[in-house]
């Protein structure tokens, strides 16, 4: 049975959006098989929870460990709207969590 370890990436939210009344930060949270990093599930704290599951599907399938272009480069050509550069910071605070991870299991 694979192992599943869950991660979180954060960033700043801007202003305007509807999730800066509840949250200061935009937090993706994402389960991932450990030995290959690739995402299973992804869930953020934008608003509605429509966003949230576009996101966990385009995100579910990548892997963490091929790096973060290919994730950066899916939430700008699908996501457009006011929290796209937080989700891309966020994304790659998530990669960051991921690398920290590995180097301490190692």
């Amino acid at each position: 049975m694979a192992k599943i370890i869950m991660l979180a990436g954060h960033a700043k939210l801007p202003q305007g959006m509807a999730a800066k009344s509840v949250y200061e930060t935009l937090t993706i949270t994402a389960e991932v098989e450990e030995k290959y990093g690739v995402i299973i599930d992804a869930s953020c704290t934008l608003a509605t929870a429509h966003a949230q599951e576009f996101l966990g599907r385009l995100l579910r399938g990548c892997s963490l460990q091929d790096g973060v272009e290919e994730l950066v480069e899916r939430i700008q050509t699908y996501y457009h709207g006011k929290a796209q550069q937080a989700l891309i910071a966020a994304i790659k605070d998530l990669h960051r969590q991921f690398h920290h991870y590995r180097e301490r299991t190692v």
